[in-house]
Formats: structure tokens, sequence, C-alpha cells
């Protein structure tokens, strides 16, 4: 086996991807995500080998999961250089999940990966954008009140990124919880 690009997510259900389904419109030039794409990452991992992966499983295995809520609450943008990179569902913070993160971020530190220092701002990626997509102000004030949830997460996966001159395709591979 060559190596793996991995992250490890927590997948919202089908209905709530739905909704989100539904607001996927109106940008002309957005790369919207598919229905198997939805997720929120609670840790990148990037390029692994056979050895690693194996490490990451045994780590991630212990990771202990109380159930917790997740409610998704308004939308935003990610930005490079003051230009919109990608439009997101805002997912409400809570200690259930900051819990996770952070227990997550500290499994894969015991399979010897290097720390993540950026701050988690949990998210769905709605939409990856380009230079040439139209403005996102009118989406955003149109969607700026999205409310869905609560739902119960019980578990997390891990996944893996397969990148394709169409955009990535993700696999879950693993679950835990």
């Amino acid at each position: 086996m060559s190596s793996r690009r991995l992250f490890v997510a927590l997948r919202p259900p089908e209905e709530v991807c739905d909704i989100l389904l539904d607001t996927m419109e109106g940008v002309a030039g957005a790369r919207w995500q598919d229905a198997d794409n939805l997720h929120i990452t609670l840790r990148f991992i990037g390029e692994v080998d056979r050895h690693m992966f194996d490490d990451v499983v045994t780590a991630l295995d212990s990771v202990p999961i109380a159930p917790f809520d997740v409610r998704i609450a308004g939308v935003g943008q990610f930005e490079t250089k003051r230009r919109p990179t990608a439009i997101w569902a805002r997912v409400e913070p809570s200690d259930g999940l900051r819990n996770l993160q952070h227990s997550v971020e500290m499994a894969c530190r015991r399979a010897a990966l290097e720390p993540v220092t950026r701050k988690f701002v949990p998210h769905i990626t709605l939409a990856r954008l380009s230079s040439g997509s139209a403005p996102i102000a009118g989406w955003i004030a149109q969607h700026s009140d999205l409310a869905i949830g609560p739902w119960r997460a019980e578990g997390f996966a891990l996944y893996e990124s397969n990148l394709t001159p169409q955009g990535a395709i993700y696999e879950q591979i693993e679950t835990f919880g």
C-alpha cells in the first residue's frame, strides 16, 4: 500500500445533508460539495505510509466518545488575501465538540503526528471558490439565519481523500465510537 491522505471527521445525518444541499446554488463559478463530501473536519492528517496509518488507527481507537448534540447556526466564508476561497455552514461550538476535537488531536500526537496549531473552527464546507467565482455577499446574506439541528453525534470516522481533476473524493475507511 502506498501513502494515504487522511482526515478525521464527523458526518452529519442524511436529513441534515439534504437541507444543506438545498442551499447550494446561486453563486456562479462555485464548486459546490457533493452530499458524500459534507463533514465536520476534526483533524486533517495528510499523507501517511502504511505503518503510520496503523498507528493512527490504533490511537484513534482509544479516543473516548461521549455523545453530544450538534447544531448549525449561520454561514460564513474563508478567505485568502481578502478573496473568498470557501463558503461554509457554521457549526455551533459546544463542550462536547471541543472535547472530541481535542481528544482526536491528542491521539494524533500520540501517533507521532505533528501538532496542528491552527485554531479549530467548526464548520461544514459547502463550496470552494476560485478567482472566477461570482460575488458571494448575496448568498451569505440570504442564508445568514441558517439553523439546523440538533442532531446527536455518537462517533466519528477516519476518511481517505483521493484528489482527482474534478475535486476530492472522500471515502470513510474506519469508524470509532
